[in-house]
C-alpha cells in the first residue's frame, strides 16, 4: 500500500482553508440502493463545523454503526449498515444542532448484466469521443455562470469548444450505422478548473456531471439512448488524482487525504520500479505517490476514507447511470492493492462488468504486469481484466506501416508483439487501437497516406482483442500531438455553423467517403463474424513485407493478408495449407470478389485483404 507522507504546508492546499456556508451540508453519495451485495456504506458529510453535532437515525433496516469525526471539523463520516429487508424511502439523519439530513434510499435499477453493467468484450467496437470536440447539441450550456473556465474559442486547441452529451446523443444513429457498439467518452464529471478543462481529467466533483456537458440528466439520457439501440456505455474513471479545485482538496478532511511532500514532487513516470527486483524503494514511492501534475493532487488510496469514497463512487456511477464498462485512467500510477480491491468490489456487485486500465508502458512484460497474467515470481498479482494495448500500437501496427521490412523491423514487430500473448491470461480482452486523445492521429503517424490508414483500420477490426476507434478516424481527421494539439480537433458538422457536415455522405469528400465506407463495411461484417469476434488467432511469420493471419472457429474462417510494401507482392496461399485445407475459394469482404486458393495472388502495394474462406 502507499505510505503516508509527512504533511507539509503547501500554499495551494492549506488545510481547512475553505469556509462553507453554515446551512449547506453536502452528502456523498446523496443516494444509495437497497439490496446491494455489500451492505456497508460510508457517507461523507461536508459542512461548516458539523463535527460539533451528534448524529442518529431511526429507519427500518438501516443502522448507524459509527460516527467518525476526523481532523477537519467540517467533515463527518457515517458508517451505515443497510439490511436487505429495508425499503425505499427518505432516511432522516438527525442532528443535535440543526435540521435533519435526508438521505435517499432507492430500489435497484432493473436489468443488471443484461440492460446495463453488461461488460465490454471482443464482440464490441468501442468509439472514443472527446465530447467537447464531437458535437454541440445545446448551445445554452457552452458557458456555465460561476465556473472558473469561461473560455469558448474553437480557434484554440486549449479552450473549450462547446461540445456536449446532447451532441453525442444526436449522432448515435451515425455511430450505430458505422458499426460501433460501445461509446467511451473522456471524463464528463465536473471539472471546475481555471483552464484546460476540455479534456476532463482534473475532476472537482465525482458525483456531478459537468453542467457544460449537460449535467446528470443528460448522462442518464445518453445511457438510456445507447441501451435502446443495443449499444453500451463506458465511463472513464480517474482514481489516481483529482483537480486542485476539488472541494475535498480546497478543504481537506484530513492531512493525509493526498500524498504530501516537503516540496512539490511529481511522479517519475517510470513503471519499472513497480516490478523491477533491483529497484530502489524511493523510485517506487515516487512513481506511485508523486503528483501527476501540479494541478492534479495525488489521492492517498491507502487512507481508508479515500478508498471508500472512490470505490463507492464507482459502484454508484454504475447503478445511477447504467454504465456497462470502465476505463481507468493512469492505471499504473494508482496504489495497485487498492485497484485490486476496487476492481473486485465492482465485479462482486456486477459480475459481467469489465474494466480496462490505461497502461502506457514500454514492453509486453511491463504491460502484462498490470493485468491478469501468467507471470510467476512477481511481487504483485493484478486482477484487472483488461488493458489498453499500447504494445500492439507502438511496437506493432505503427512500425508495420512506417518501417522497412527487416528481421525484427517493420511488420515483423507486429508479429513478434502478438507472439508474446502467452503472458496474458486472456489477450482477447486487450483493447487494441490506432491512436487516442493523447497521441498523434494515425493518419499523421503514417505520413497522411490514406492507403496505410485503411490497412491500419483493416488490422484493427480483424486482430484479436477489443478494437477502439478514435472519433473522426473514419473521416480522415489528422493532427500531431505536440505542439499543435490537433489530435483533439472538432468533428466537422457537429456545430451548426460548420461549413459542411461530415456526419453525412453529402458533406464528405470522395476520399472521406471511401475511408468511411471502408470502415463501415469491415465493422459491420465484424458484427456478424463469429471468427473475428470470438475465434482464435493464427499468425504466420511475415515474408517479404507480407503478414498473413487467420481468425477462425468451427463455423467460419477469415484470412487476412497485409502487404506493407510500396509495391505489389505475390503470395502462394498453399503456404497456409493447415488453415485453408477443405476450402477452395476466398471471398473479399470489401468487393465480394473471389480468389482461388489454388493459385498465387497478387496483392497491391499498401493493401490489406480480408477474405472469408468458402468451401
Amino acid at each position: 500500500m502507499k505510505r503516508l507522507k509527512i504533511f507539509s504546508t503547501i500554499v495551494v492546499l492549506l488545510f481547512s482553508s475553505f469556509q462553507l456556508s453554515a446551512q449547506n451540508i453536502e452528502v456523498y453519495p446523496a443516494n444509495w440502493w437497497i439490496g446491494m451485495k455489500e451492505p456497508k456504506l460510508q457517507l461523507m458529510l461536508h459542512g461548516d463545523n458539523i463535527a460539533s453535532d451528534n448524529y442518529s437515525l431511526n429507519y427500518p433496516g438501516v443502522r448507524l454503526v459509527k460516527v467518525n469525526k476526523v481532523e477537519n471539523k467540517n467533515y463527518v463520516f457515517l458508517d451505515l449498515l443497510i439490511s436487505p429487508s429495508s425499503k425505499p424511502g427518505k432516511v432522516s439523519i438527525k442532528r443535535s444542532k440543526g435540521e435533519p439530513i435526508l438521505f435517499d434510499l432507492q430500489a435497484r435499477r432493473h436489468g443488471k448484466g443484461t440492460a446495463f453493467a453488461q461488460g465490454v468484450r471482443s464482440q464490441d467496437l468501442v468509439y472514443l469521443i472527446m465530447p467537447d470536440r464531437f458535437a454541440n447539441g445545446d448551445y445554452s450550456n457552452d458557458r456555465a455562470p460561476g465556473m472558473r473556465d469561461q473560455s469558448l474559442n474553437r480557434d484554440s486547441m486549449y479552450h473549450r469548444h462547446g461540445g456536449d452529451i446532447k451532441g453525442v446523443i444526436q449522432h448515435l444513429d451515425y455511430l450505430k450505422d458505422l458499426g460501433v457498439t460501445t461509446v467511451w467518452m473522456t471524463p464528463v464529471m465536473e471539472n471546475d478548473m481555471p483552464n484546460r478543462t476540455e479534456h476532463g481529467y482534473a475532476i472537482t466533483n465525482y458525483y456531478k456531471i459537468d453542467t457544460r456537458h449537460g449535467g446528470n440528466e443528460a448522462y442518464k439520457l445518453l445511457s438510456d439512448e445507447l441501451h435502446k439501440r443495443g449499444m453500451k456505455l463506458i465511463q472513464d474513471a480517474v482514481y489516481n488524482h483529482c483537480g486542485l479545485q476539488n472541494f475535498f482538496i480546497r478543504d481537506m478532511p484530513m492531512k493525509d487525504w493526498v500524498h504530501q511532500w516537503p516540496t512539490y514532487t511529481g511522479t517519475n513516470y517510470k513503471d519499472q520500479p513497480l516490478m523491477d527486483p533491483h529497484a530502489s524503494k524511493s523510485d517506487e514511492t515516487r512513481m506511485s505517490d508523486g503528483w501527476f501534475t501540479p494541478q492534479m493532487p495525488d489521492l492517498n488510496q491507502g487512507n481508508p476514507y479515500v478508498a471508500n469514497y472512490l470505490i463507492q463512487n464507482a459502484i454508484w456511477s454504475v447503478e445511477e447511470f447504467g454504465v456497462d464498462g470502465w476505463r481507468i485512467d493512469t492505471y499504473i500510477y494508482n496504489d495497485l492493492d487498492f485497484m485490486n480491491r476496487c476492481n473486485k468490489a465492482l465485479t462482486d456487485e456486477y459480475p459481467k462488468m469489465t474494466m480496462f486500465g490505461e497502461t502506457w508502458v514500454h514492453g509486453v512484460l511491463n504491460q502484462a504486469y498490470f493485468t491478469q497474467n501468467n507471470l510467476t515470481n512477481v511481487r504483485f498479482k493484478s486482477n484487472l481484466l483488461s488493458v489498453t494495448d499500447f504494445q500492439t500500437n507502438m511496437y506493432g501496427i505503427n512500425p508495420a506501416l512506417t518501417q522497412n521490412f527487416g528481421w525484427t523491423e517493420g511488420v515483423n514487430k507486429l508479429y513478434q508483439t502478438l507472439a508474446n500473448d502467452f503472458v496474458y491470461k486472456d489477450p482477447m480482452m486487450n483493447v487494441v487501437f490506432l491512436d487516442n486523445h493523447d497521441m498523434s492521429r494515425f493518419l499523421s503517424q503514417v505520413g497522411e497516406d490514406v492507403d496505410k490508414l485503411k490497412v491500419g483500420i483493416g488490422w484493427l477490426l480483424t486482430t484479436r482483442g477489443i478494437p477502439e476507434l478514435y472519433y473522426g478516424t473514419e473521416i480522415l481527421l489528422k493532427g500531431i500531438s505536440n505542439p499543435d494539439g490537433l489530435v483533439r480537433g472538432d468533428f466537422t458538422g457537429g456545430w451548426k455553423e460548420d461549413p459542411s457536415n461530415k456526419f453525412t455522405a453529402e458533406g464528405r469528400t470522395d476520399k472521406e467517403n471511401d475511408v468511411f465506407n471502408w470502415t463501415r463495411t469491415i465493422a459491420n461484417f465484424r458484427k456478424k463474424s463469429s471468427a473475428i469476434k470470438t475465434g482464435k488467432l493464427m499468425q504466420y511469420v511475415p515474408e517479404d513485407w507480407v503478414y498473413t493471419y487467420f481468425r477462425y472457429d468451427d463455423k467460419q474462417t477469415v484470412m487476412v493478408v497485409m502487404n506493407t510494401a510500396n509495391e505489389e507482392k505475390a503470395i502462394d496461399p498453399k503456404r497456409f495449407s493447415e488453415r485453408i485445407n477443405g476450402f477452395t475459394k476466398a471471398r473479399n469482404i470489401i468487393n465480394t470478389k473471389q480468389e482461388d486458393l489454388n493459385e498465387k495472388w497478387k496483392l497491391p502495394a499498401k493493401s490489406i485483404w480480408i477474405m472469408e474462406l468458402v468451401k
